[in-house]
């Protein structure tokens, strides 16, 4: 089997529902990162054998196939195809999955793998996830609310995640976050647009007393501070054959060592990074003490704590930079922005091995394993 490496990795800053990028189209955000990766990287574009594009807005803007409308838009050659790849907030972590495996497969040599979002679309707290009027559906889980909000209270009850516990884990994401924007950690993973220079979501101001003065809706433990707000962003990333490598003159900067998604119980869908983790670990041959950096997706505060407990990884290795519950949710791009933050993060520390993990559609999850090169 092939090699597949990440040559290249980009985004735009994460900005906030009315903020910096409120008035740019999806295709241009996408388009600009497709053409500041390429430009970074020195990769022929007319040598690239697709796009593929992860996305959660199926209509307005976004509707269509936007992988093939991003290309065109950032001026590239029309003989490059693009496919769009629509699975919730993993949409564009699966992107990588599948350019991976096209690189690894031998049917592509180098392939674009990308995110955007913009915040008018569905996000973390959206509508419900159960197919409405499916008589096989009610049958197998009855009617319970599937929503990714009731997903995450189920995980506070079923893990015993106090409020506390969970104010404490979104404070220290907004910590990390700070200090990251503030030492500069992120401008070389950020390609500024629309005069958006850094991330919106640090700069709020949730204290302590704020977040204990909130009340969670419908009684649960969840309340606005522990989620991931709605977010507008695009990021890219290039993967590559050893073959492209040489022929084209880049750089290798990670090895994608394994990728694989699993299901589990769509009723508490944010649960299924667990028995993702452990799968990912099994076939990879691999331990969580093994990894230097770990990305692990913050929708809402009860996931990662959960996460946590069940893998036993060191927290201190885990969104080391903060989190979506600090930057924001872009959902459509959030896997290939996690991606992107990833990599810059081993080579910033020196880190050998990166994993990845986030919740999906449906009650699944993926993970990425990668090898710093």
């Amino acid at each position: 089997m092939n090699e597949a490496y990440i040559v290249g990795a980009v985004r735009t800053p994460v900005g906030l529902p009315g903020g910096g990028l409120a008035g740019a189209h999806p295709v241009d955000l996408a388009a600009h990162t497709i053409r500041a990766l390429l430009d970074r990287t020195g990769a022929d574009p007319g040598a690239v054998d697709e796009v593929v594009l992860g996305q959660v807005d199926a209509i307005g803007p976004g509707a269509a196939n936007p992988a093939r409308a991003c290309w065109l838009a950032a001026g590239l050659p029309e003989a490059v195809p693009g496919t769009t790849v629509g699975r919730g907030a993993g949409s564009s972590q699966h992107a990588v999955h599948l350019a991976a495996l096209a690189v690894r497969a031998g049917s592509a040599d180098l392939v674009v793998a990308a995110g955007v979002h913009r915040a008018g679309g569905p996000g973390p707290a959206g509508g419900t996830a159960a197919p409405e009027g499916s008589r096989g559906w009610r049958a197998r889980f009855g009617g319970r609310e599937v929503t990714p909000l009731r997903g995450a209270e189920t995980m506070a009850a079923r893990w015993d995640l106090t409020r506390e516990v969970m104010e404490e884990f979104a404070s220290q994401s907004r910590r990390r976050a700070l200090a990251a924007v503030e030492e500069g950690r992120f401008e070389r993973e950020i390609a500024p647009y629309a005069g958006l220079l850094v991330d919106e979501g640090p700069g709020r101001a949730v204290t302590p007393g704020a977040m204990a003065a909130l009340e969670p809706p419908a009684g649960g433990r969840l309340t606005a501070a522990l989620c991931s707000p709605l977010a507008d962003g695009a990021a890219a990333l290039l993967v590559a054959s050893q073959e492209a490598v040489r022929a084209h003159g880049l750089t290798p900067r990670a090895r994608i060592r394994h990728t694989s998604s699993r299901g589990a119980d769509p009723a508490s869908m944010l649960s299924a990074p667990i028995p993702a983790t452990a799968h990912a670990l099994r076939r990879a041959g691999m331990k969580i003490t093994d990894f230097d950096v770990v990305e692990a997706d913050e929708p809402y505060a009860s996931v990662v704590p959960a996460w946590l407990r069940e893998t036993g990884a060191d927290p201190a290795r885990v969104n080391p930079n903060g989190g979506a519950l600090a930057l924001g949710h872009p959902s459509g791009a959030a896997g290939a922005r996690l991606m992107t933050t990833l990599l810059h993060e081993l080579e910033r520390t020196g880190g050998r091995y990166g994993l990845q993990t986030m919740a999906e559609e449906g009650g699944q999850a993926g993970v990425i394993v990668v090898e710093r090169v």
